[in-house]
């Protein structure tokens, strides 16, 4: 007993912190500790020397017990100094790095307050359409080629698709000016952000899920020219007050007369370099009048009310006015180059 004592004695005396007492405690004191190691065997032995043992194993823990607690209060009571990790406070202060909008996100943002500043208010659509609303309402057939299932995600329905319209993932804003021609009547000016979804393979100039807004102005009288002034106006506001605006004639199934619209070029001003192939044109969205089929499936008197939409992808807006080459930069969530803008 007395070497264990000893030897109990030198190992508290090494206990310099709260933890290492805890360490020590469990090594004698435990479940699995010594001194309850002690006690194996006592069963065996005869009574007389079984008294005699089992009264020094006591004594011994009644000692070792006391001695843990008093070495516990002096560490207790002892000054404290700075635990080896702690932080230095008279160090220099160092900012955080804040997280920054996604490049996204500040487009959306700029083009809503554009548009806004237009007079067009900003409501949204749901992602998951029918087939009436993202192509039959807009004057697409279901036997068009934007239609079919290697180009639109079709979603599995617990009918196995037997109702009229199967429910998809929106392949473009569009849906939502049947949405708003349904429960307003004109004059309507909105515009509709939000994400659409394509079953295009991710490459440099593609993403499965992108974004686009919409926009969509029905009145008495509205022309082509309104068309033309908004967007020439829009435009320059995004590219800048020298940006210059060019309409091509085009061909879309929801609108009549159609277009392509181009901006001159960011880089080159309109003098031709590799961004714009030499044209010094950029193409950045497409519009028209709202067909009359599109206001007649609205319930809205095509001889009495005209309009115009547009739609463009935020993403491209994002990657001309940023100078971005790969549209997968803004899904990587890489902080070097999140943190440029």
């Amino acid at each position: 007993m007395e070497q264990l004592r000893a030897e109990f004695d030198g190992a508290l005396a090494a206990a310099g912190t709260a933890a290492d007492l805890e360490r020590l405690s469990a090594l004698w004191i435990g479940r699995e500790g010594k001194l309850r190691r002690l006690t194996e065997g006592l069963g065996a032995l005869p009574p007389e020397e079984k008294k005699a043992r089992g009264k020094a194993i006591n004594e011994l823990k009644l000692a070792i017990t006391a001695a843990f607690e008093a070495r516990g209060r002096a560490l207790s009571a002892a000054p404290r100094g700075p635990a080896p990790d702690a932080i230095d406070v008279t160090l220099p202060g160092e900012r955080p790095r804040l997280g920054r909008r996604h490049p996204i996100y500040s487009t959306m943002e700029e083009l809503r307050d554009v548009f806004g500043r237009l007079g067009f208010e900003c409501v949204y659509g749901p992602e998951i359409e029918t087939t009436y609303y993202n192509f039959e309402a807009l004057n697409i057939p279901l036997d068009h080629p934007a239609a079919e299932p290697f180009d639109t995600w079709y979603l599995d329905e617990p009918d196995g698709g037997k109702r009229p319209h199967r429910a998809l993932l929106r392949s473009h804003t569009s849906p939502a000016q049947m949405h708003v021609m349904e429960s307003r009547v004109p004059p309507i000016r909105v515009v509709v952000p939000g994400k659409v979804f394509r079953t295009d393979p991710a490459d440099a100039s593609h993403l499965p899920v992108f974004h686009q807004i919409e926009g969509l102005y029905v009145d008495e009288g509205v022309t082509f020219a309104d068309l033309k002034g908004v967007l020439s106006i829009a435009n320059k506001a995004l590219f800048g007050a020298k940006t210059e605006t060019r309409f091509r004639p085009s061909y879309f199934p929801f609108t009549e007369p159609s277009a392509e619209v181009d901006v001159s070029c960011l880089l080159c001003g309109g003098t031709g370099c590799p961004a714009c192939k030499g044209s010094g044109w950029i193409e950045i969205l497409g519009c028209g009048m709202v067909h009359p089929r599109v206001l007649e499936f609205a319930k809205i008197d095509p001889a009495r009310y005209s309009g115009f939409a547009f739609g463009m992808g935020v993403d491209r807006i994002a990657m001309l006015k940023l100078g971005v080459t790969d549209i997968r930069h803004f899904v990587r969530s890489h902080p070097l180059f999140l943190g440029q803008w």
